[in-house]
């Protein structure tokens, strides 16, 4: 294997020949071995960041600051980029000092030599095609970075919301096979009053429903970009026209809709967005992580518990406890939403953390949003296609625990009062007598008025009017 020798300020280092990276990428992974986490298993992010370059080309050739020669290599060697190809050569740690620096060189440097290889000259042959003269001119870390990190985002929260979908239409699947089930509804974990099973998993249905309007917003948030601010935002050393031009071609090569920020200063150093959208992952993972406790719940036992819920058998649940099964989908995904909610306190700390004209820790707010909407996404698809779709309703369980309850003493409220509701409800706690019966005993209600009061149709619904209610008690022997 041969070498090549490349050089910085700092000095000289041989670097092998058949890396496309060079020497401030090699300076970087000598610095930072903090996560173990490489750029290269971000493949969002290293698009974006071709996208970037590519678009800044563009927008230099067009500005006749960068010759065709140079301008059509770079791209060329970002197209390859996009499409997949050297994410090996990625290797920076993904939280690194320099607010970025090492992820934008790693990035100069790989399409630098890419672009050699393409114009039929050596790696480090950087007259040719330098990282940071043609690569990287008009731009620095501080606005190809943030701007590189706006577009991964806006990808994910898109896949992110499609993925929510997925899960938002098991939960409706199963509203509508459960649409007949009675059961107890539950609050403060104690009896309430009836409602369908179908109308439980509805509720997770217009929650997800809910929070994938809230990522749309949010993805928003992040389609205004810097470029062209160049170091602070004052656009030193770049072409008064650069920062429409570029955004123009950024437009063209993504295809989504960015616009330069009204103020490069201020977009230089404020991280709100990020802020906004870890709020938003966080709001999805609280409620997720809800609808998972409520899953584990129902299906509780199987004869200790409520029972009336079945999730499918993944694997044995206890290496010392024969036959017991484990609800561990809902319990991944909520560890998946605890670490989400994590991810958002450190988002928040490094956004406050900004000083002057610069958040030097835009790496780790990466690399939080990045994992948060990885893990996410994961948890979705998994709840969706380990779980919810193949849950099934102990019909029976459901309807016992409705009947058995002294909750429907509730709907007898209109009709006898409720003092005498009341004072059934004590009985029946007392002795177990079904609610009904005791009605019956104290003769305040006909059978068929009890049948017709405990009709399911008139427990979940509304339907007493004034009118309704004088009328029944007027043909009541008993009221």
């Amino acid at each position: 294997m041969g070498k090549r020798v490349e050089h910085d300020f700092i000095g000289e280092l041989e670097i092998a020949d058949d890396v496309y990276y060079g020497v401030q990428t090699f300076r970087a992974l000598q610095n930072f071995n903090i996560t173990g986490d490489k750029l290269s298993g971000y493949p969002s992010f290293i698009k974006a960041f071709a996208q970037v370059k590519k678009a800044a080309a563009l927008a230099n050739n067009e500005l006749k600051l960068l010759d065709d020669k140079k301008k059509d290599a770079i791209c060329k060697a970002c197209d390859r980029l996009i499409a997949g190809e050297l994410r090996d050569q990625f290797v920076v740690d993904m939280i690194q000092g320099g607010a970025g620096t090492s992820t934008n060189m790693n990035t100069n440097e790989v399409v630098a030599n890419l672009a050699l290889e393409i114009m039929g000259h050596k790696k480090g042959d950087y007259q040719h095609c330098h990282p940071n003269d043609h690569v990287n001119l008009s731009q620095s870390t501080n606005d190809s970075y943030p701007t590189a990190i706006h577009v991964a985002l806006y990808d994910e929260l898109s896949a992110l919301a499609k993925d929510m979908e997925v899960l938002k239409k098991s939960f409706e699947n199963k509203s509508k096979e459960f649409k007949d089930v009675l059961k107890m509804g539950r609050t403060q974990l104690q009896d309430a009053v009836p409602m369908t099973l179908g109308q439980e998993f509805h509720t997770f249905a217009v929650m997800m429903g809910e929070d994938i309007t809230r990522v749309l917003e949010a993805r928003s948030l992040v389609t205004e970009i810097n470029m062209g601010g160049t170091a602070i935002g004052t656009g030193i050393n770049s072409h008064p026209d650069y920062p429409k031009i570029v955004q123009k071609h950024l437009c063209e090569v993504t295809g989504h809709p960015f616009k330069t920020a009204d103020d490069l200063i201020e977009a230089t150093q404020d991280t709100g967005a990020y802020v906004q959208v870890s709020g938003v992952l966080k709001r999805v993972a609280v409620k997720l992580s809800k609808v998972c406790n409520d899953l584990r719940l129902l299906s509780s036992g199987p004869r200790a518990g409520l029972n009336e819920i079945n999730l499918p058998k993944m694997q044995p649940g206890s290496s010392i406890m024969p036959g017991k099964v484990n609800p561990v989908i809902p319990e991944v995904v909520n560890q998946v939403c605890y670490a989400v909610i994590g991810n958002d306190v450190t988002v928040s700390f490094a956004s406050e953390g900004g000083q002057l004209q610069l958040n030097v820790f835009e790496p780790v707010i990466a690399y939080g949003l990045f994992n948060s909407i990885s893990m996410m996404r994961n948890a979705m698809l998994t709840l969706a296609s380990k779980c919810v779709d193949g849950i099934t309703a102990n019909e029976k369980v459901c309807s016992d625990f409705v009947y058995n309850s002294i909750g429907i003493v509730t709907a007898l409220n209109p009709y006898i009062g409720y003092e005498n509701s009341a004072s059934i409800a004590k009985e029946s706690l007392q002795t177990g007598k079904p609610v009904k019966e005791i009605a019956l005993e104290r003769k305040l209600l006909s059978k068929e008025q009890l049948d017709e009061i405990f009709q399911p149709k008139n427990m979940l619904n509304p339907h007493m009017s004034a009118e309704d209610k004088a009328k029944f008690q007027k043909n009541s022997p008993f009221v």
